[in-house]
């Protein structure tokens, strides 16, 4: 049997297992932003660092169901040994006692074969637990002994150069890393010639590895001369091409490309479909994708149709007593929003607030951006009612300070638990998370307050008072809301973000507004927040 062979009936064998579908447990509704930005997939645990499968940068870091028989594994980055699964059990080549033969017709010794996978499996498992230098010393090693054993050009080096390429990603040592990726492909070129199904993952891999550094335009070539090699070595509807036609999309749109990147997106999608795979993580994953590009594009009603899509199979598979459940519906409800349909999108996000009830604590800072949410739904209501049904649009705006009440103490809740416990979770579980928890309650308070300035100021022009008496609680909100950046950020170590700093500068320019240059004394005349 040919390696060729074997490899594209390996490839056809392996998808990912459904225990790879993990919850969502972020407050954000959508899983990717429209700029992607990538994060840090390896997080700390309380048995040290593992993958963070729920990440959803994770999925673009990784190259989906990519298996090559000499480049990495279905569940992690990964290079496995290139024997093993080349020969089933029946192939009589494979049989030999204490040797291996390899398609070129030359034999290695098992004793190599064994050395290169004890260090390879070894540095894998430190890398997996952190121990970062101790992995690289054991994948230099997998090199050197490839190498010793099979020969510099021979496809285990080609494999760990791609372990090793991994690790140094990882540790953004990107100048180590690139060299290591086009070695990896430079052998297997001329191991198997430049369009064996090997190197068109290969090209792939170093593909995401261009797109992590953001580096467009080396990651579009990467990926288009990856899909020219699968096309032609699987066929146009393998789910290989699938793979890299989705990534070259989400490439395509970085650049400004949207008709393009959304034609390749949808077309992954339909093969996936085809292919039974419609229900997936990694086809969910590619509709939210989808639906981000119609949202930014103000697309609403592809993005609504796209939203009611990834509901639909989410709930028929986990019900509504889900919290994945409840982040799809709540993704639709900020769709309808958007589109003004504010009936509907009350309605979901009503029947999440009581989920969240239902599944989390009282103070789960989810709890408090679903409040959010309705209260910024009520207020669109009460803009919608006020020319007609004054004492409605008022009603509106009651509910909606209510809700953004009951918001910022939860958040303040959140904030202070964090703080108080930041110590013990440093020492005993996941500062990562930890410091995620407190800048996403910080920015759901800041949030939260800048809206309540809303709403005071649309319940002061219902009521028809004049714009010279300056609404108290508005600029008590807006002051709320700089003393608390100033407090959590500068004073107890909450870390700082885009989406905390752009609400401040929000609440710091529409108090300039209301106040002229006298924010600093009002702030002066305040005590820090509480």
């Amino acid at each position: 049997m040919s390696l060729r062979v074997a490899a594209v009936n390996l490839l056809k064998k392996l998808r990912f297992p459904a225990s790879h579908v993990f919850p969502a447990s972020t407050v954000t509704t959508n899983a990717f932003s429209g700029k992607l930005k990538l994060s840090r997939w390896y997080q700390a645990g309380e048995h040290g660092w593992r993958i963070d499968l729920r990440d959803p940068c994770l999925w673009i870091v990784i190259s989906g169901h990519v298996a090559m028989t000499l480049g990495i594994s279905a569940s992690t980055v990964f290079a496995e040994d290139a024997t093993t699964e080349a020969y089933p059990d029946n192939d009589p080549g494979g049989d030999l006692i204490g040797l291996r033969k390899i398609e070129d017709g030359s034999v290695v010794s098992n004793i190599h074969t064994a050395k290169w996978r004890v260090f390879t499996d070894k540095a894998r498992e430190f890398f997996l637990q952190g121990k970062l230098d101790e992995a690289e010393k054991l994948f230099l090693s997998a090199i050197e002994e490839a190498k010793e054993g099979f020969g510099e050009k021979d496809p285990h080096v080609a494999s760990a150069c791609n372990n090793l390429a991994e690790l140094y990603r990882v540790k953004k040592a990107f100048d180590k890393a690139e060299p290591l990726y086009l070695e990896a492909i430079n052998i297997l070129e001329e191991s198997f010639g430049p369009d064996d199904v090997r190197v068109g993952v290969a090209v792939h891999n170093l593909g995401q590895f261009y797109l992590g550094q953001r580096k467009l335009e080396e990651a579009r070539v990467s990926y288009e001369r990856a899909l020219k090699i699968k096309r032609r070595v699987l066929g146009y509807g393998h789910s290989e091409c699938s793979d890299t036609m989705y990534h070259l999309g989400v490439v395509l749109y970085l650049q400004g490309k949207e008709r393009d990147a959304e034609a390749f997106i949808k077309d992954s999608i339909r093969m996936l479909e085809e292919g039974g795979e419609g229900e997936s993580f990694i086809c969910i994953r590619r509709l939210r994708y989808l639906s981000q590009i119609y949202m930014n594009s103000q697309q609403f009603a592809e993005a609504e149709l796209v939203q009611r899509k990834i509901l639909h199979v989410v709930e028929l598979s986990k019900g509504w007593n889900s919290l994945d459940t409840v982040i799809a519906a709540e993704s639709l409800a900020l769709t309808l929003q958007a589109s003004g349909n504010t009936k509907d999108s009350k309605e979901f996000l009503e029947r999440c607030l009581n989920v969240r009830k239902d599944l989390l604590p009282g103070d789960h800072i989810q709890i408090g951006a679903n409040l959010l949410h309705l209260a910024r739904v009520a207020m669109l209501d009460c803009s919608q009612h006020k020319k007609l049904d004054v004492s409605r649009a008022k009603a509106e705006l009651d509910m909606a300070k209510n809700h953004l009440h009951n918001s910022i103490r939860i958040s303040c809740q959140c904030l202070e638990k964090v703080l108080k416990q930041k110590d013990k979770l440093k020492k005993f579980s996941k500062p990562g998370d930890s410091r995620k928890e407190g800048q996403v309650a910080l920015a759901i308070l800041l949030q939260s307050l800048n809206t309540l300035s809303s709403v005071e100021l649309d319940k002061q022009e219902l009521q028809e008072i004049q714009e010279k008496d300056i609404n108290l609680e508005a600029r008590e909100a807006l002051l709320q809301c700089i003393s608390a950046y100033k407090e959590f950020v500068h004073k107890r170590s909450i870390a700082d973000t885009p989406e905390i700093k752009k609400e401040y500068l929000s609440c710091l320019k529409r108090a300039q507004n209301l106040f002229g240059h006298k924010v600093d004394e009002e702030l002066s005349n305040q005590n820090d927040f509480r």
